[in-house]
């Protein structure tokens, strides 16, 4: 390709690729499927390294991250960010309306918006392009975090055509979702990891790592609510956000101009009720004098507007008893404290038990048996005990101490200098470790062995026919039958289903390990890198955190498993059991579903449901459970699920057959 013709070819797939940016994560109304999104930014990618003189810094191809910052420059602010003064009742929120009416009359109306829960960020603009993205910091001064803000497609690279000045700054709160935060704690869980406590503080953090490509991956949005500049000729502020959203920018649809304060106290009623209808955390409404001129005349004080003015909701809370205090041991031996509560209704669910999370959360809120406490939903998600009402302590009650010792196996606890939390170091041969391994090890996500549950896994270890993963296939029909509810049929069942999950592959039999810290997604990783298990087991941790995704506390992890000699004999046993331990050259990464999002329905002749989706993903696709507008093809089987066809249909989705399927792979 010539010189010119690359600069015209990057020029256009960059235009296009952020009409498309903005199409589906601002508008939330795509245009093209995944693939072919993905084909486009591919080709950028390809053409910018090979004609960097062309590479802009607003491209497209800088939301995926990859830019180390070791540290965030302080820079001032051109326009302080100040705080809104906060109220908490309607009385208040009349003598704000008062105190404005003895200024500028009665002449004025408010527009109420969403208070979000997030980050409050400040984006730059020079002649229509993102120069500099800064946090509040003191309101006078902020961390200059742009390459980390680059990432979040819904915040605009290079605006839109538009009358917009050509330099100004607009004012907006970064937020995580509560599906992504809720992914993110799921898979924490489920490596040994602590759960973050709240969507706002993980979005906090989240902006101040310094490796921007797992910034990318946090999938953090962004609402813009305020303009600031020298030439903006608006007479409202209603006015102008609904120029900023022409511009390209993410504003919300829920603002309203209310003429009166009756109107204000509806719209504070309706979100209080609805508010956890919302994929985002809120924590209140905020009320602003519409009219700018009017903005000017009122003024503000030294820390807070005088023209708007923050309606905080409570966040719903109940009063309850702690009857006791329990100690979980999950399967990586972390020891979870779990308070045990009177039943009491929170937020529409009810609630009896509450993460204490560890000893320091204990000792901060200083806990005594029998007290009377206050419970909260953390981010609205997880039930939360944020403080003790001391005025109802009885006499004579015993302050909670953290455990010194395993309560199952009475194995001294360990607390590594780094972590918060405390493990029980006897892995081999702790109970609920054992159990909580084995059903890991068995479950759908993993071995996927059928028939093998929680119960069954139980029955096993209580009558002595298995103690750890590699026992299960060494078991017999006729050992068995003879155990409690095991008749002839179920036996028969579940030794076919454990020769079954002999073919499971590698990485799901990497995953099922239950190596701490070692995920579904970094299990993947370290086996399409490694191919085998000997390999992964001879590298040095160095050269495991060459592999995508594998930091050193996760490389620590997996070489002190296999320098483990009861670990070794494990495997060797399972090796033995005829169980993949090397990716076979047909089951090896490819790309021919790279960026589609494909959802199966009904029986396929050639895939069981879990064959099918390890192949899209081995192929770089996505295998979904319900079809959206994301939805790249339905898979249609024998007796396909109405729903999913008629949904597909309504959307325009490709419906394919399960040959078409095989050609589209190259099968």
């Amino acid at each position: 390709m010539k010189v010119n013709e690359a600069k015209e070819r990057i020029e256009a797939l960059s235009s296009q690729l952020e009409e498309h940016n903005y199409k589906y994560y601002v508008l939330a109304t795509p245009t093209i499927s995944d693939y072919d999104f993905d084909m486009l930014m591919d080709e950028l990618i390809k053409l910018e390294k090979e004609f960097p003189q062309f590479a802009s810094e607003t491209s497209p191809t800088q939301r995926v991250g990859g830019q180390i910052t070791k540290a965030f420059p302080v820079v001032v602010h051109k326009y302080p960010l100040m705080s809104l003064s906060n109220t908490y009742s309607e009385d208040e929120v009349r003598e704000f309306d008062e105190r404005i009416k003895k200024i500028i009359g009665n002449t004025f109306q408010y527009v109420c918006e969403l208070k979000f829960d997030g980050v409050a960020i400040s984006l730059s603009y020079e002649k229509g392009k993102l120069t500099k993205a800064v946090t509040r910091g003191d309101g006078i001064r902020g961390d200059d975090i742009t390459a980390n803000v680059k990432t979040i497609r819904s915040i605009p690279l290079k605006l839109k055509q538009g009358d917009y000045p050509d330099a100004f700054e607009i004012r907006g709160e970064i937020l995580m979702l509560k599906k992504v935060f809720e992914q993110i704690n799921a898979e924490r869980v489920e490596i040994g990891e602590e759960p973050f406590a709240n969507p706002r503080n993980t979005t906090s953090g989240t902006l101040k790592l310094q490796d921007s490509s797992e910034v990318a991956k946090r999938q953090l949005d962004c609402f813009l609510y305020g303009l600031n500049g020298e030439n903006l000729h608006f007479q409202s502020h209603f006015e102008s956000l609904k120029a900023a959203a022409g511009w390209g920018f993410k504003i919300s649809d829920n603002i309203r101009r209310c003429k009166n304060l009756n109107a204000v106290f509806s719209f504070l009623k309706y979100w209080e009720a609805n508010r956890y209808n919302l994929p985002y955390d809120i924590d209140g409404i905020v009320l602003k004098v519409d009219n700018l001129d009017q903005q000017q005349e009122l003024g503000a004080t030294a820390k807070s507007p005088r023209w708007a003015i923050a309606f905080k909701y409570k966040p719903e809370s109940a009063v309850t008893v702690l009857n006791s205090v329990t100690f979980q041991v999950g399967r990586t031996g972390a020891v979870t404290p779990v308070a045990n509560l009177e039943p009491v209704t929170l937020a529409g669910t009810k609630v009896k038990r509450a993460s204490l999370y560890n000893e320091d959360q204990i000792e901060k809120l200083g806990l005594h048996i029998g007290d009377t406490v206050f419970v909260e939903k953390g981010g609205e998600i997880i039930p939360k005990i944020t403080g003790v009402d001391f005025s109802k302590r009885k006499k004579n009650t015993l302050p909670i101490r953290f455990i010194t010792h395993c309560p199952e196996c009475h194995t001294k606890l360990i607390k590594p200098e780094d972590g918060a939390l405390h493990y029980c170091p006897n892995d081999d041969y702790c109970p609920p470790q054992i159990l909580g391994r084995i059903e890991h090890f068995s479950s759908r996500q993993a071995m996927n062995i059928d028939g093998f549950g929680k119960e069954t896994i139980e029955l096993l270890y209580e009558n002595g026919l298995i103690h750890n993963v590699a026992d299960i296939y060494e078991l017999k029909s006729e050992q068995l039958i003879s155990l409690d509810r095991m008749g002839k049929k179920s036996a028969e069942n579940l030794i076919h289903a454990i020769n079954e999950s002999r073919n499971i592959p590698f990485e799901k039999v990497l995953f099922a390990l239950g190596i701490r810290f070692v995920g579904d997604t970094v299990a993947k990783r370290l086996a399409r890198y490694f191919t085998t298990i000997d390999s992964i087991a001879s590298a040095s941790v160095e050269t495991l955190t060459e592999a995508p995704e594998v930091g050193q506390k996760i490389a620590e992890s997996v070489y002190q498993y296999f320098r483990n000699t009861h670990h070794q004999q494990l495997i060797q046993r399972l090796k033995k059991s005829g169980l993949k331990f090397e990716i076979l050259k047909s089951e090896k990464s490819g790309h021919q579903l790279q960026g589609l999002t494909i959802v199966a329905t009904g029986t396929l002749k050639n895939y069981k449901r879990d064959q099918i989706k390890d192949l899209i993903e081995r192929l770089g696709g996505r295998a979904s459970g319900s079809v959206s507008s994301k939805t790249s093809y339905v898979l249609a089987g024998e007796d396909p699920g109405e729903n999913k066809i008629s949904k597909a249909r309504e959307l325009g989705v490709p419906i394919i057959s399960e040959e078409a399927f095989e050609k589209l792979i190259g099968n």
